[in-house]
């Protein structure tokens, strides 16, 4: 599912970037070769990070 519209990122490719260790945002973003454009989908990224954060905790 598509997560970032303005560069068409998807679900799989954040959890990706998360699992490599992307810690925020912007860092997942890098990661995904691109920058937020107009920051709508920064919340649910977020929470994909701290989700996967916490996965990689427990």
């Amino acid at each position: 599912m598509y997560i970032c519209n303005c560069n068409a990122l998807t679900d799989k490719q954040i959890s990706a970037a998360v699992a490599g260790g992307a810690d925020r945002p912007r860092e997942v973003y890098a990661a995904c070769g691109c920058k937020a454009q107009c920051g709508c989908c920064t919340g649910t990224i977020l929470a994909m990070v701290r989700e996967g954060g916490a996965a990689r905790a427990g």
